[in-house]
């Protein structure tokens, strides 16, 4: 039997990250992937296509609304297939960085089977294989969650994993589920030209988000689709090669027809095979146990990414692997920190999200915040681009630290990045509005954001009366 180090479990973006961070340092290391290619969900079903797809679906939409801003005939229809090449090109350039080479130079052992454990230390590989770990280490990523709707098991529905396979863009197509996997790639396939609907149970849509942003996104949305909230879907029926779907909105029921049924209701995390019972593991409502050094209740057992059920990210298990791996082999004993872990739904417009939204800060400080707030109306940059629908809002203590900042607006992934930094490194706002930003950028939104910061200081209460002595003084003898 083989003895290593360190066992990982799970090829994706977090086990990668604790396998090459410990095998870097010089332990011998181990990595179990159920699948025969490494990356994990985020490649090759999440993140990577769905960007991909979105990409070409916004491409398709700004030729659509140039023909009709500058007067030119545009005709004929998306050929899927030439969609889902790019898409599966991306996957293979980015999977060449994630390759069994790669990580075999690295001085890996790589097993490509399903993983469970025999005992707390013993590790079984598709059953033809065992190997003995000192530390362990779960990333075993999630799979999609499929409601138990009535029917379900009796159609051929479409999941994150199997859309990227078609052959054929949906006419009519249903998505069940509207959290950011639903919507991404909802406006995606209704830019490509489908007929979507949404089907949301609660009441209101993307209910973590603060509610001032989601509006941006929702008008967006119904420009391209139909969205129905509080509805669920009670039945699926097979018909021939369409799907019927009976949906309930307010205690009335309604029937649908469509070409495909798009599950999107959530993850699971995959560790119902890990025989974690029988090993001493603790699990809580499907998640992995894990205390803030990310140990399960076995100590040399360790547990990262959707395992855990925290933030479910490729970055945070980035973050996560990072810790994880200090402190099973180098016994750091790290704590994990979410507080300057953000996310973005990659909609148009994209939707940012860093801390407290302001009801949460309003819950926990009362009145002592303070919101700040740009509209995109106000930023040269997206006027010159004509992309003036969106809001900035920074949320800080009444010291000026950042607690929450929020977004709705074209690219606001990549200009509220600068938050981060400043939430991350303690700055408060005010240190934002003295970086210098080029004109005209997007990124200038945050600065004039932090401008509000030193308005309100110098013209507000004590300092603006001590300003006008100042000025009556520095007037005197002067002619």
């Amino acid at each position: 039997m083989n003895k290593y180090d360190l066992i990982v479990l799970g090829g994706g973006a977090g086990g990668l990250t604790v396998a090459a961070g410990a095998a870097s340092m010089g332990a011998k290391v181990a990595l179990v992937e159920k699948n025969d290619k490494l990356g994990g969900d985020c490649l090759h079903y999440g993140c990577v296509p769905s960007k991909a797809l979105i990409d070409a679906a916004k491409t398709v939409h700004s030729a659509k609304e140039a023909s009709v801003a500058f007067d030119f005939d545009l005709s004929g229809e998306v050929n899927l297939e030439k969609v889902m090449d790019r898409v599966h090109a991306a996957i293979a350039d980015i999977q060449e960085h994630d390759s069994k080479e790669r990580f075999e130079d690295l001085g890996i052992d790589l097993y490509f089977g399903k993983g469970h454990f025999l005992d707390e230390h013993i590790v079984s590989v598709s059953n033809n294989k065992n190997i003995k770990g000192k530390r362990i280490v779960i990333a075993t990523g999630s799979s999609p969650f499929i409601p138990p709707i009535e029917g379900i098991d009796q159609i051929d529905y479409l999941t994150n994993e199997s859309i990227f396979y078609l052959k054929i863009l949906p006419k009519r197509l249903a998505v069940v589920g509207g959290g950011s996997i639903g919507l991404e790639l909802s406006q995606g396939c209704a830019r490509l030209g489908s007929e979507v609907t949404i089907i949301e149970g609660s009441p209101a849509l993307m209910g973590r988000e603060d509610k001032e942003i989601v509006p941006y996104l929702q008008n967006a949305l119904e420009k391209d689709l139909t969205l129905k909230l509080n509805t669920k879907v009670t039945k699926v029926e097979q018909s021939g090669e369409e799907k019927i779907l009976t949906v309930e909105q307010n205690g009335e029921s309604e029937v649908m027809t469509v070409d495909a049924v798009l599950i999107a209701t959530g993850r699971k995390p995959n560790i119902e095979s890990l025989n974690l019972n029988e090993i001493g593991v603790n699990t809580e409502k499907g998640n992995i146990i894990v205390n803030k050094q990310l140990q399960t209740t076995q100590k040399h057992i360790y547990a990262i990414g959707d395992t855990i059920g925290t933030f479910p990210f490729t970055h945070a298990a980035g973050m996560e692997g990072k810790v994880a791996v200090s402190n099973a082999v180098f016994g750091l004993w790290r704590k994990v920190n979410y507080d300057a872990v953000p996310w973005v739904t990659y909609t148009d417009p994209e939707i940012y999200h860093l801390g407290m939204t302001e009801k949460e800060a309003r819950e926990k400080y009362g009145e002592d915040i303070s919101v700040y707030k740009v509209d995109l109306d106000e930023v040269d940059r997206f006027v010159a681009e004509r992309e003036k629908s969106g809001l900035l809002k920074i949320i800080t203590n009444k010291k000026g630290y950042i607690i929450g900042a929020h977004a709705a607006g074209k690219d606001a992934g990549n200009w509220m990045q600068e938050l981060v930094y400043a939430k991350q490194n303690k700055r408060k706002i005010g240190t934002i509005s003295n970086v210098i930003h080029p004109y005209p950028t997007r990124g200038a939104i945050v600065q004039q954001a932090a401008d509000q910061y030193w308005r309100n200081k110098l013209f507000e209460g004590s300092m603006l009366k001590l300003m006008k002595k100042y000025i009556k003084w520095f007037r005197r003898g002067w002619k």
